[in-house]
């Protein structure tokens, strides 16, 4: 198997190696081999950096996360055959010591982004750690390092989330206030963040004068004192605003708003930008945290292979950018809305003469809305494999946007490893003829799906299982008129068994392979995958839905636990496509739904296996009581460990600045989740 060279031939653990470490000392004794290899300087250390001499620069070691290893080895006397050995055994120690303080860093700080929403760049060191928690506790933090309280500002200004004011905070003001009170009315600048909820108010940071005999506050804020009168009817006016739920007090889950497909055109430009900046400043009113948007394969890579056109999307990022909106962007490896944006052009031409790389149903008709997963490992896209060309992509995006990676904009990436983004087969095709509550067909019947078939038959002892079953039905048969997936049907038996075993394993297999080079493109960044929620036929014994999309999770199997097992080794974060009420109560019931109780399943099977998970809405248009089952599912008012979501994607059905009906609730929904 031919295999991918990204690092050159530098040591995973020990990037900056000694050249000199494999030397013995006795033979150059003019050199230092103490002296440690100098690494790029980031964050703060580099602004150090870069107002240091050339000398001063070259020879500093700059510390904190991420930094260099400790050189041990030492130039002292024997230079025998026994200290050499020593040496190189206190160079393996100080590795592993090392390897083991970068993974409780990035523990460190991937839970300071998730849960305390730290704007922390990819690669952050102790100095960023520590000036976003000082500015966090109310202390100004320059770009040399200097930090100072906000303690000379001309006024005392009090801000709200909702409302403006400005005024000095007078003795006649808080004539009534206790003398504790009015011993720091001299000093206080009262500063509500604007991201805050309301019911925050009561948290107040006060910036104080350093001055002899100023001691901090251990008691409740001055604010808040029983004499300050109008200082606490502006904190109950401020939390009579909002209607106290059952959801006012608990976790912040970020909100993102999908934008639209057609922002970037075919030819990878940007069309409307005047447009997308009405639309992102409506976004930034509504307090939404960032924004998502798909990252065409097609587009980028259209027309000639490894030829990446990104300067559409790098103009998109700027302007996002410019708002002060994070940004999750998704590597879509599919088609969307058939000729809307299709596979690359050139893959397309490779399909006319070797139509295989497609996914194949029982007649023989051709999926073209993703490459198939058995060409992930064989060399038929112009010398490369399916997942060199995933990864190629992958690689060229990260080095086009490392800015925007280091400055911490670019939080996540969304990896698409199936039809519609999703991680699953494409078995219920529309232009196949499909509708709901149809159970879909197996999408194996290509010659590379059933070259893999027939030798894992061959390896069982039983080359006659080496094909696709026959009696599965049409695209919108149902359950209970097929042979296979009737009750107590052949998908039970051992031949049943053994083929929904294989057919779930080539996805759980496709994502690892993708999974493992996209941890490679994406040091140090969230990776997202996307799972659909397939709840018709929920109710039927064979799940068979669920069955042909690949997940093998019939009522007498758990099949979600299995993947997220696989999934837990790449620490991905799970994105559940969340069903709504679509459809009516008699639709349901006639496609033997149950989109409650899988979603049930599925989120709870990833929190069993520790993994993170985020929301999207299956529907873009709902109502109060279509929101509230929403906030309901993502964040579980009691909980027994206080599982909620980690942020929730909004996908929007038209641009938000056309005022659609759709959106009455957002303002409330977003509030709800934050």
């Amino acid at each position: 198997m031919h295999t991918l060279n990204t690092t050159g031939s530098r040591d995973p653990i020990n990037p900056n190696p000694n050249p000199n470490s494999n030397l013995d000392p006795d033979q150059f004794p003019h050199r230092n081999n103490n002296h440690p290899q100098s690494r790029r300087p980031r964050g703060f250390a580099a602004a150090a950096a870069a107002s240091m001499c050339p000398a001063e620069s070259d020879n500093g070691n700059i510390a904190g996360i991420g930094g260099g290893e400790t050189s041990s080895g030492g130039g002292g006397g024997g230079g025998g055959g026994k200290g050499k050995r020593e040496r190189e055994k206190e160079k393996e120690r100080t590795k592993l010591r090392e390897r083991h303080r970068r993974a409780i860093t990035s523990r460190m700080l991937a839970g300071l982004r998730q849960y305390g929403n730290f704007p922390l760049p990819a690669r952050a060191d102790m100095n960023d750690v520590i000036a976003a928690l000082a500015r966090e506790a109310g202390w100004s933090v320059d770009a040399d390092g200097t930090t100072y309280r906000q303690s000379h500002q001309p006024n005392h200004v009090v801000q709200f989330p909702t409302r403006s004011i400005e005024s000095p905070l007078s003795s006649s003001t808080l004539k009534n206030c206790t003398k504790a009170t009015l011993d720091c009315q001299q000093h206080p600048v009262l500063r509500i963040e604007e991201n805050l909820s309301p019911v925050s108010l009561g948290s107040v940071v006060i910036a104080e004068n350093d001055h002899p005999g100023n001691g901090r506050y251990t008691g409740a804020s001055p604010i808040a004192s029983v004499g300050c009168v109008e200082a606490n009817q502006l904190i109950q006016d401020v939390h009579s605003t909002e209607p106290r739920t059952g959801f006012t007090e608990s976790f912040y889950v970020p909100v993102y708003a999908m934008l639209p497909v057609g922002i970037i055109d075919n030819f990878g430009q940007l069309g409307d930008p005047v447009g997308v900046k009405q639309e992102l400043s409506y976004m930034k009113s509504l307090n939404v945290d960032g924004v998502v948007i798909d990252c065409w394969w097609g587009i980028v890579e259209g027309w000639n292979p490894q030829k990446y056109v990104w300067s559409g999307y790098k103009e998109l990022f700027n302007l996002i950018r410019e708002f002060k909106l994070k940004l999750q962007v998704v590597m879509a490896f599919h088609e969307y809305g058939g000729n809307a944006v299709s596979l690359p052009q050139w893959v397309l031409e490779i399909g006319k003469d070797n139509p295989d790389i497609f996914f194949t149903d029982r007649e023989g008709r051709r999926n073209f809305e993703c490459l198939n997963w058995c060409i992930d490992k064989e060399r038929v896209l112009h010398g490369r494999t399916g997942i060199e060309v995933y990864f190629d992509f992958m690689r060229s995006f990260r080095s086009e946007f490392d800015d925007f990676f280091e400055e911490g904009l670019i939080t996540a990436i969304e990896i698409g490893l199936g039809a519609s983004g999703e991680l699953k087969y494409p078995s219920f095709p529309e232009r196949m003829g499909w509708i709901y509550p149809g159970i879909g067909e197996f999408q194996c019947y290509d010659k590379y799906s059933q070259t893999s078939l027939l030798k894992e038959a061959k390896s069982r002892g039983f080359a006659f299982w080496g094909k696709g079953p026959e009696n599965a039905g049409q695209y919108n048969s149902q359950p209970h008129e097929t042979g296979f997936f009737q009750e107590r049907g052949e998908y039970d038996s051992y031949y049943g068994r053994f083929f929904l075993n294989w057919y779930s394993q080539l996805l759980i297999g496709h994502a690892e392979n993708v999974l493992s080079l996209a941890n490679l493109a994406f040091e140090e960044t969230k990776i997202i995958v996307k799972i659909p929620a397939i709840y018709w036929s929920y109710k039927t014994a064979s799940h068979a839905a669920e069955l042909t999309a690949g997940y093998y999770n019939p009522s007498n199997r758990d099949g979600y636990s299995l993947l997220f097992e696989t999934l837990k080794k790449y620490s991905v974060t799970v994105k559940f496509v969340c069903p709504g009420q679509l459809m009516s109560t008699n639709e349901h019931e006639e496609g033997l739904a149950d989109p409650e109780g899988l979603s049930w399943q599925v989120i709870n099977a990833a929190w069993d296996k520790g993994l993170l998970i985020g929301g999207e809405n299956a529907i873009t248009c709902f109502d109060r009581e279509g929101c509230m089952r929403l906030i309901e599912m993502a964040k579980p008012r009691n909980h027994p460990d206080s599982c909620h979501f980690s942020f929730f994607t909004y996908r929007q059905p038209s641009p938000l600045v056309q005022g659609s009906s759709c959106f009455a609730d957002l303002d409330y929904f977003i509030k709800r989740m934050h």
